[in-house]
C-alpha cells in the first residue's frame, strides 16, 4: 500500500493530501530513510513523522484498504 494512503487509512494523518504534502516536505521517514508518498509500506516498517517540534514513531502491524475509526489504531504500534 502507498505511504500516503496508509497514513490516511490508519488515521495518523487526517487527509491524504496532507499526507502527500508531509512526504514531499521530507517530514516522513520509513526505516530511517526519507520516504516519498508513493513508497510501499509493509508490515514491520517503522514510520517516523515530524509534526512541528514533535515526532511520532510507529511500527506497522497491519495493512488494510479501509478501516473503521475504532479499528484504525490496530494498524500500528507506537514506539
Amino acid at each position: 500500500m502507498r505511504l500516503d494512503k496508509y497514513l490516511k487509512v490508519s488515521r495518523l494523518i487526517k487527509r491524504r493530501t496532507i499526507a502527500n504534502e508531509a512526504c514531499d516536505a521530507g517530514r516522513v521517514m520509513i526505516n530511517d530513510k526519507v520516504a516519498k508518498a508513493s513508497t510501499d509500506v509493509k508490515v514491520g516498517d517503522v514510520i517516523e513523522i515530524g509534526f512541528g517540534n514533535k515526532t511520532v514513531k510507529v511500527e506497522v502491524t497491519m495493512i488494510a484498504d479501509s478501516t473503521k475509526k475504532e479499528d484504525a489504531k490496530e494498524m500500528f504500534r507506537y514506539l
